[in-house]
């Protein structure tokens, strides 16, 4: 299980501290969809320049790390809270991205989905199929997480008997409670983080580190 930590070191902003601000405003101001109902051209201007912000990040060591374990793993799923598709392009497979994914847009009426590349330049995206505002497919503060990811992150917590949790705060609900619920069915919790967390206080293993330094010494090739 992985969180923004993990990404930090790729350079991916925050919405925490100076970087999650956005022309003076706090991300959670144009994350929401009481923004989109309200002004959704702000709010894809606020995408738009996440998006460019992220145009030349790539992965980094604990990115490579992770997707090496799930080579040597027979049953391997990863549980990420980040939205930036890193994973993936560092070659992990089994990938459930519990706040959704910024590569993608879904429609705010029926839902369906395109690449955000496709629609990027738009001012205003719209659905071709029910002329729906396009939103990003991502989980807005104040939203439910997606049920198909949530049901797919219980049946791995319930079926791991070991779990690694790296870069996470430990503090973001439900996501905090996974390493929990993980620990009372009885799997071994390793934490690797810069600094102690909630999850320190359960972990059977804590290391302090960077995870793109910790990590790659952790899993080896």
């Amino acid at each position: 299980m992985t969180g923004a930590g993990v990404s930090a070191e790729s350079g991916v902003p925050t919405f925490r501290g100076a970087e999650g601000l956005w022309e003076g405003r706090r991300a959670e101001d144009v994350a929401t969809p009481e923004a989109f109902a309200r002004n959704p051209r702000d709010v894809w201007d606020f995408y738009r320049w996440r998006l460019r912000k992220l145009a030349d990040v790539k992965p980094n060591p604990g990115h490579y790390a992770i997707a090496r374990l799930e080579q040597k793993s027979e049953h391997f799923w990863l549980i990420t809270q980040n939205i930036d598709g890193l994973h993936a392009a560092a070659g992990s497979q089994n990938v459930i991205e519990i706040h959704g994914t910024i590569r993608f847009v879904r429609c705010h009426e029926c839902h369906s989905r395109r690449d955000i590349r496709e629609v990027i330049d738009e001012e205003l995206p719209r659905c071709q199929k029910c002329d729906g505002l396009m939103r990003p497919a991502v989980v807005w503060f104040g939203e439910m997480l997606p049920p198909a990811a949530l049901n797919a992150a219980h049946e791995a917590i319930q079926r791991c008997d070991f779990m690694l949790v790296a870069g996470t705060s430990g503090v973001v609900e439900p996501v905090a409670s996974f390493s929990y619920w993980a620990k009372n069915n009885g799997a071994k919790i390793i934490e690797v983080n810069v600094e102690r967390t909630p999850i320190s206080s359960i972990a059977d293993v804590s290391l302090f580190g960077k995870s793109g330094e910790v990590l790659p010494q952790l899993i080896g090739d």
